[in-house]
């Protein structure tokens, strides 16, 4: 099996601790051990933690917390996983054999589609709406959605756009799945990080059909523990665990007893509430660059996650644009050609304040002058 190059992981992984503006990271800023638990705490429970497996599928304290976000989910329909791009792969691995048909909402984060490929399925694309503010065109949807269709798989919040599905369209989507008994797979790792401090609707529970991904490393600013998640029916929980076992095996058990105490009752609405401060003051500041570039960008603000997705006037491709940013100001960005959409780029809104405005700075000099 070959798989395709991941464009905008290898990209990042490349320069992200390269340059000095980083500009291309799409979670908040990162909380220290000590922010999230007291010394105290580190000294009497989590130095004494053994350092074993734990539970392969996450303990069932850490399942139960997570279930909690989720209507009438229990822990037996969670797995947990080594961050939210595992819970993906595990879920197109198991789910997709070769020739089997997918409709894939675009713009999306590229794991999908790439593994969706790599398993030998066809992975159709269908569109949001850049004029409709990045809402699903429902009509192209149910043109594509066919009785050979395995699965649709989405991104809500949506990353690049930081855009969010209405609960109309979520429940057209799920009608269009049910029609012809296909899987729903939603990415949700951006839902905790709305600008209104209003939880996005989950997929989860509009169709017995569904299968959810989440984590913390977007909305929480956990992404060192990589721990993520997936919800779903307990059958399809106890398949997606077998195909655990050949990958991570099992969450770190340092990263599980930590990610109770984020998810508890003390720790979850202050880290909640920090990842609204954080990104209503920013993006205050990146809107005020997008007003004072006088027409040189255009964007529909996100309402959700730490990214904007930004339309630039100069007619020159993405990755170039990128790539003579990086190495003439140090900043980096993410080429809208790695979501198949040039002309656009994605930045990164939810790190320390000063540094997003020296690199806002420093992207609207190097625009100015191509």
């Amino acid at each position: 099996m070959k798989i395709e190059r991941f464009e905008m992981e290898r990209y990042q992984s490349t320069w992200e601790n390269t340059v000095e503006f980083n500009l291309a990271d799409s979670g908040v800023h990162p909380i220290t051990l000590a922010a999230l638990v007291d010394h105290s705490w580190i000294r009497e429970v989590l130095a004494r933690e053994q350092l074993g497996y734990g539970h392969t599928n996450g303990s069932e304290e850490l399942r139960t917390t997570i279930a909690g976000l989720y209507h009438a989910a229990g822990p037996e329909h969670v797995l947990v996983t080594s961050g939210t791009a595992e819970a993906n792969f595990l879920i197109t691995w198991a789910l997709l054999e070769p020739g089997d048909h997918t409709v894939v909402m675009l713009p999306n984060y590229m794991q999908i589609p790439g593994l969706a490929r790599a398993w030998g399925a066809e992975a159709v694309s269908s569109w949001l709406r850049e004029p409709a503010e990045w809402t699903p065109d429902l009509e192209e949807l149910e043109r594509l959605v066919t009785p050979k269709t395995k699965a649709i798989f989405v991104c809500n919040p949506n990353n690049p756009t930081g855009a969010v599905f209405s609960v109309d369209a979520m429940n057209a989507l799920c009608a269009a799945a049910a029609r012809v008994n296909a899987w729903v797979v939603a990415d949700e790792v951006y839902r905790g990080a709305e600008l209104d401090g209003h939880p996005t609707s989950s997929f989860w529970g509009r169709y017995p059909k569904v299968i959810v991904t989440g984590g913390l490393s977007k909305a929480y600013g956990l992404p060192g523990l990589r721990i993520g998640w997936i919800v779903a029916p307990h059958d399809t929980v106890q398949v997606l665990w077998s195909y655990h076992d050949y990958t991570t095996i099992a969450p770190s058990v340092l990263s599980d007893h930590l990610a109770r105490v984020a998810l508890g009752p003390r720790a979850f609405q202050r880290l909640a509430t920090r990842t609204r401060l954080i990104l209503n003051e920013n993006l205050e500041a990146v809107a005020r660059w997008v007003d004072g570039l006088g027409g040189l960008v255009s964007w529909i603000a996100p309402r959700a996650g730490a990214i904007a997705f930004l339309r630039y006037q100069p007619r020159v491709n993405s990755t170039e644009l990128a790539t003579r940013l990086r190495k003439a100001h140090d900043v980096l960005v993410v080429p809208g050609d790695h979501f198949q959409l040039d002309g656009h780029i994605r930045i990164g809104y939810g790190g320390d304040k000063r540094l997003l405005e020296e690199g806002l700075r420093r992207i609207a000099e190097f625009l100015r002058t191509v």
